[in-house]
């Protein structure tokens, strides 16, 4: 099974950007970490079907995010 892997860009104990492999059960929103594609997945992260990558980001969540977005 994967596992986390914890990386920070400055080397700090706080900042750091969470990333999870292809093959984990999550649920939310994530971004691929190297195309930026974004999934709504509730159950295994699958790879990246843009660009084959398997490393995904999550994406920031408020409630308010889409608050200020037009209607189509």
């Amino acid at each position: 099974m994967a596992q986390d892997t914890h990386v920070s860009d400055d080397g700090s104990a706080s900042g750091y950007v969470q990333f999870w492999t292809a093959g984990e059960s999550v649920k939310g929103e994530f971004h691929c970490s190297e195309c930026g594609y974004g999934v709504a997945i509730f159950r295994v992260l699958p790879r990246c079907p843009m660009c084959g990558c398997e490393t995904w980001e999550e994406a920031p969540w408020s409630p308010f995010a889409r608050a200020g977005a037009p209607l189509h």
